[in-house]
């Protein structure tokens, strides 16, 4: 691979900035939802456990729509399939607020899952496109950067929305905020891609070890990460005396410091152990959650605000540098064609039993308590950092394209 630094061509510049305003507006969208807990506990007269399934099945319709949504990124127009994506969550998100019983709220977020299934393969395809594949893990990070920075402000927003003007008030606010990146969509001319005859069956990619792998790691990692972000904010109301308000602030700003530099350090680094190694993508990802670990439990366990609010940086410092590296390594190892499909395939997994971590942990919540489950989540994180080690094993052994694939049409470079 080519060393050399090439600056950012005006296209690759308005392609990113736009690509990561929709992931902004997607994840303000679905973050809103956490600070809105406690106003919702008592609003809904909903258990824990039910609260926590509004996350789940979010998440359960995200990955039953990820694989037809990939499927389809490969072989039509794919800022169609993004256009579709953010009409979803913003009608869906409009919806939650109009609602008063907890099953209809249920239902109007699980919907917004549906629209992050449309536009996230379909995105990331169209940046791996334009991307020239040794600088791919850090344009992957740069639009992961819009997810956490939005993550963040809705966060924020719900906290500070939710108590002055009620939680139905930031729903509104945030469904009516796609429609810029929504318009602006329409001025990115898609990236080139190989013949439709190029396009890889799913049967095909579950023959590649690595990717199977991938997935069962990214599906411990999923659970862990959904649970501890769904219930971070009541974790530290009920757990560490954080008000409402001081805790949504609180985390919204570590999300906003620690998440976003650790994404783009993160995308960085591993481009540049790409370099030297077939798989140091991998090692970068592994590493950084093996070191992010005891940096949750300290602020689990720990008494004093400052203390937990540290331990949460470095964590999050560390577990961010996952987004851009992964779906760096599924394209390295996929046809252009497969692009969509093996993030909508590796999406369909990590997201219907990831998933279910913030409906798990609200129930051990409610049979014992909610420091519990955080550590259980923890654990389950250093699972998914053990896995990513043994898909090195397996690019070691089977090269970074599995001969399965080889028949179809390599990228430029391979």
């Amino acid at each position: 691979m080519s060393t050399k630094s090439i600056p950012l061509t005006s296209y690759q510049i308005r392609l990113l900035a736009v690509l990561a305003l929709i992931n902004f507006v997607n994840f303000a969208a679905r973050q809103v939802l956490v600070p809105l807990i406690p106003l919702l506990r008592d609003h809904l007269h909903a258990t824990d456990a039910q609260l926590g399934s509004l996350q789940t099945f979010l998440l359960v319709v995200l990955a039953v729509g990820s694989i037809p949504f990939g499927f389809l990124a490969d072989r039509f127009s794919r800022k169609a399939i993004i256009a579709i994506g953010i009409l979803f969550w913003s009608i869906a998100t409009l919806a939650g607020g109009l609602v008063s019983t907890f099953l209809f709220f249920l239902i109007a977020r699980a919907m917004v899952g549906l629209g992050e299934a449309a536009y996230a393969p379909a995105a990331q395809s169209m940046i791996s496109g334009g991307f020239p594949q040794e600088r791919r893990a850090f344009a992957q990070s740069i639009f992961a950067s819009g997810m956490l920075l939005g993550g963040a402000a809705g966060q924020a927003l719900g906290g500070i929305i939710g108590l002055r003007y009620g939680w139905e008030a930031a729903l509104f606010i945030v469904a009516f905020a796609g429609i810029v990146p929504g318009i602006a969509l329409f001025w990115i001319d898609e990236p080139p891609r190989g013949p439709r005859c190029d396009v890889v069956p799913i049967t095909r990619l579950l023959r590649v070890p690595a990717f199977v792998t991938m997935i069962a790691a990214g599906t411990c990692i999923t659970f862990a990460s959904v649970s501890l972000l769904t219930w971070g904010t009541d974790f530290a109301v009920n757990y560490k005396d954080f008000s409402l308000r001081e805790a949504s602030v609180s985390l919204a700003l570590i999300a906003l410091l620690s998440l976003v530099s650790g994404v783009l350090m993160g995308g960085w680094i591993a481009d540049q152990l790409q370099k030297h190694l077939t798989y140091g993508r991998i090692i970068a990802v592994a590493g950084a959650f093996l070191l992010a670990a005891p940096f949750l439990l300290l602020a689990i366990q720990a008494e004093e605000k400052q203390m937990v609010l540290m331990g949460l940086f470095i964590a999050g410092f560390f577990m961010s540098w996952y987004h851009g590296p992964v779906t760096a390594v599924l394209h390295d190892m996929m046809p252009r064609r497969a692009h969509a499909t093996s993030v909508g395939v590796y999406m369909f997994a990590t997201q219907l039993v990831g998933g279910l971590g913030p409906q798990v942990v609200g129930k051990i919540s409610d049979l014992h308590d909610l420091q519990l489950g955080l550590q259980i989540a923890v654990a389950v994180m250093v699972c998914g950092a053990l896995l990513m080690l043994l898909v090195i094993h397996f690019i070691r052994r089977d090269g970074l394209r599995h001969p399965t694939l080889a028949s179809f049409h390599a990228e430029p470079g391979d």
